[in-house]
């Protein structure tokens, strides 16, 4: 894959602005692990691999199991992800795949009744970030870093 372009030498202030946001949501007060359950997961139905290493290494670093981020895809087969863990994510599929989901009621009714109505907004925000940032990443044929998996 050749990359196209560096959207942040092209665009230096907008990107800032973006990134920004994106560091903004980061801090409104969902689970860190939450956060990177919820970008992986968009980032595999998009095909972001250079998110989808970005956020695997920082669950990972958090402490998230290798089991739990291998199984990600099939969460709704596995007993690993808690119920608030299913609701997020069954929100980031609802709105990742928007044009075909249509945000279904069921899928609301799950995330109403693991989150606050201000937590519903937050993780809504968040989702909006990263399918942001892999339709950057991917548009612009963005390469994930290479090195340390060479050498492994």
């Amino acid at each position: 894959m050749t990359p196209r372009l560096n959207p942040f030498s092209a665009a230096p202030a907008p990107m800032k602005a973006w990134l920004e946001y994106g560091q903004s949501v980061t801090r409104l007060g969902l689970e860190e692990s939450l956060m990177e359950l919820v970008k992986i997961r968009a980032s595999q139905i998009n095909g972001c691999a250079f998110c989808l290493d970005m956020h695997s290494a920082a669950a990972r670093k958090q402490g998230e199991t290798e089991q739990r981020l291998y199984l990600l895809d099939a969460w709704r087969e596995s007993p690993l992800y808690s119920e608030r863990e299913r609701a997020a994510l069954g929100w980031t599929e609802a709105l990742t795949l928007l044009p075909e989901t249509r945000a279904p009621d069921d899928v609301y009714g799950a995330l109403k009744a693991q989150f606050s109505e201000e937590e519903q907004v937050t993780l809504t925000l968040l989702i909006v970030a990263i399918n942001g940032w892999n339709r950057i990443q991917v548009g612009f044929r963005a390469v994930h870093p290479l090195e340390e998996r060479r050498a492994a």
